[in-house]
């Protein structure tokens, strides 16, 4: 009966020690086509819990960036 509290205080730490979410960078998801449209594709696919996360922050940057350096590539800039 003494190992339940043990046991219950184990499994509620290792529940809480979750490993945190690798943040990318702008130039990160510029150099990686694939996960540059994951990220947006997650982004948009739940604006309401993700909008705000670094993640999406920075895969909207780097998605407005990529359209800016298409746009001058057409352009023949």
């Amino acid at each position: 009966m003494r190992q339940l509290p043990i046991f219950v205080t184990l499994l509620l730490v290792a529940s809480c020690s979750q490993e945190p979410e690798r943040r990318y960078t702008v130039d990160e998801l510029l150099a990686d086509e694939a996960l540059l449209s994951r990220a947006i594709s997650d982004c948009r696919g739940n604006p309401g819990e993700l909008r705000n996360t670094v993640n999406c922050q920075n895969a909207e940057a780097a998605d407005g960036k990529r359209r800016l350096q298409n746009m001058r590539k057409a352009l023949g800039g």
